[in-house]
């Protein structure tokens, strides 16, 4: 795999402060990780729009040449001026496009990394889709686990040849020599669909809106019965405070026809 060699200078102080005044500079904040340490620095974002930009992207590897003094704490086998290295993220402004910040990953040569690659269709249109079928690409990327070296660009998977019916898996894709995919073996890649007729859509689209109103009536019968078991138990309520109510009224009526007598 082709190295794409980078310079970065160290930074002394983080903060959203700091961050501001690094990209006033033209230049943008980021940090270095590897073996349980960080180192802060400043970075150039066209070295990183190169990268991103290259063959292998976000998994191609960088030789980062660091300006500027180092802790002792953090130096490495090699020189404390360069590292080897990936890009782990990017933050980008969603409005402008441009980049704010940049995490950097320290690799080593012996030692496996795990990463994920574009999945990329070749090979013209299937044969499939020109009997009618339609095409489903599910998968845009395998994550998998081999030494920086070993690292491919893209997978390219040709597709020219599949009927309706068929498909592709993960386990059909050529890994290459030390690569070892973490993905489910079944998974599928890309497949050719039979295609749907307009009364099986209109079946399926019929089905669904019944399937969504149906919980609502069961939930109105529901209701409705609440309501019709809560009147036998309103009336029975009612009913004995109207008949104390009426003994009430009897027993003044009582005393009334007493007085006279």
């Amino acid at each position: 795999m082709q190295r794409i060699e980078m310079t970065a200078e160290l930074r002394e102080k983080s903060g959203k402060g700091v961050a501001r005044s690094v990209r006033r500079s033209g230049k943008i904040p980021g940090v270095l990780y590897g073996e349980g340490k960080s180192l802060l620095l400043i970075l150039d974002p066209v070295d990183l729009i190169k990268v991103l930009h290259s063959g292998a992207g976000e998994n191609a590897l960088i030789t980062l040449k660091i300006q500027g003094k180092q802790e002792k704490a953090s130096s490495t086998k090699k020189s404390d001026a360069e590292r080897l290295t990936i890009l782990r993220d990017c933050q980008v402004d969603p409005i402008t496009g441009k980049l704010l910040h940049a995490d950097l990953f320290e690799v080593s040569l012996n030692k496996p990394i795990r990463v994920r690659v574009h999945i990329e269709i070749i090979g013209g249109v299937p044969e499939g889709v020109k009997e009618g079928g339609v095409l489903q690409h599910q998968m845009r990327e395998v994550e998998i686990e081999c030494l920086p070296m070993f690292i491919p660009d893209r997978f390219e998977v040709d597709a020219s040849a599949l009927k309706i019916g068929e498909a592709i898996h993960v386990r059909d894709l050529n890994m290459g020599e030390g690569v070892r995919y973490l993905n489910q073996p079944d998974q599928v890649v890309v497949s050719v669909a039979a295609p749907i007729s307009e009364a099986k859509l209109e079946e399926l689209l019929t089905a669904t809106a019944k399937e969504v109103k149906e919980p609502e009536v069961i939930a109105r019968g529901k209701e409705e019965e609440g309501e019709e078991q809560a009147k036998p138990e309103a009336k029975a309520a009612a009913e004995p405070a109207a008949a104390g109510k009426t003994k009430k009224e009897e027993g003044k009526e009582e005393k009334k026809e007493a007085k006279p007598k």
